[in-house]
């Protein structure tokens, strides 16, 4: 951390003191990462594959019909199929799945006579078992986890960066987009999600984009506010007076001094974000099927009362993210206000 000023490296040392929201920080992090990179993780395609000496690695490739394994059919290759048939042969011929061989999509219909949703089974590979119809409940939350990272990168990126301009240039500016998030609050979202669903099928780029767009408005008017506070302090009119450019003074003068504000909303953002989801999903207007959402999972958990895990994991899931974000906030506010580094009373 040489790179970093004292004050920077400070207030790290500080973050990285309080254990709860350090340790959220890296438990969410980890998270992140898990969605980010699930396939590597939650897949029905087998992380790598050794036949005949040569190795393949179909995880991020093209699709491999059963015939390049020595199967006798040509559509793609069932790995946890092909797994059992090497072992069952023997020899050198390796396959090695993901921790969770199922993707978010795919319908396990067993043989048995069994209906789904089936109860969790380490034996089976479904770790919180599966839908109503024999989808992998713990892939179909980590997938649906991306939605709501998303929406709060968009939202926290418009929202932020408005709020800030407007709290920084002010004057006509200000007023101009004062005027227009008035009357963009007022636009009905609900009828504009169903207006666009009637029109076309939302995917999950358009859903992102339709709840972005409404969604950034309300942190406009609190980084408006904290801007307008910071820009009145001495620090921000010394660094004005000595020549400091806009961007200077905004990035590393004013965003540092309001991101408590910033953290303060982001369990809220997220709980909305799942809770709009969740509304969307229920009417029908949300991700079409079967795209993984937590709001979709709600929706099954409360028609299946019976399949306890499948309402238990999603609610588990949305209290820990909450929970996680809320210690790393508190924690993040405490390391970088200003007023526990400064001399003055």
């Amino acid at each position: 951390m040489a790179f970093l000023n004292p004050l920077t490296q400070k207030r790290l040392r500080r973050f990285r003191a309080i254990k709860r929201g350090y340790i959220s920080f890296l438990m969410l992090c980890f998270l992140i990462g898990l969605a980010a990179l699930g396939e590597l993780f939650i897949n029905s395609r087998a992380l790598a594959v050794r036949y005949q000496g040569q190795w393949y690695f179909p995880t991020y490739t093209a699709m491999h019909p059963g015939t390049d394994f020595g199967l006798e059919y040509a559509w793609e290759t069932n790995y946890r199929e092909l797994k059992a048939h090497f072992a069952k042969a023997g020899g050198d011929d390796l396959v090695i799945m993901p921790l969770v061989p199922f993707n978010a999509l795919e319908n396990d219909l067993r043989e048995d006579g069994t209906y789904p949703p089936f109860p969790p089974s380490w034996e089976s590979g479904h770790y919180l078992g599966t839908d109503k119809t024999g989808r992998d409940v713990l892939a179909r939350l980590v997938f649906g986890f991306r939605f709501a990272l998303l929406l709060l990168i968009f939202d926290y990126s418009i929202g932020v960066s408005m709020g800030c301009l407007m709290g920084f240039l002010g004057g006509r500016f200000d007023i101009l987009m004062q005027r227009v998030i008035e009357i963009w609050s007022n636009v009905p979202f609900l009828y504009v999600v169903i207006i666009i669903s009637s029109i076309t099928t939302p995917n999950f780029t358009k859903l992102v984009a339709i709840m972005a767009c409404f969604g950034w408005v309300g942190m406009t008017w609190y980084m408006r506010t904290a801007t307008y506070k910071e820009k009145a302090r001495e620090y921000a009119l010394a660094a004005r007076a000595i020549g400091a450019s806009t961007p200077r003074i905004i990035f590393r003068h004013i965003l540092p001094n309001t991101i408590s504000t910033i953290v303060t909303f982001v369990p809220f953002s997220i709980a909305a974000g799942i809770s709009s989801l969740t509304a969307l999903d229920f009417l029908g207007f949300g991700l079409p099927p079967p795209t993984p959402s937590w709001g979709e999972l709600l929706s099954q958990g409360l028609e299946r009362l019976d399949a306890h895990w499948i309402v238990g994991s999603v609610i588990t899931a949305t209290i820990a993210v909450l929970v996680m974000v809320t210690f790393m906030g508190e924690a993040i506010r405490e390391a970088f206000d200003p007023k526990q580094h400064t001399t003055y009373e």
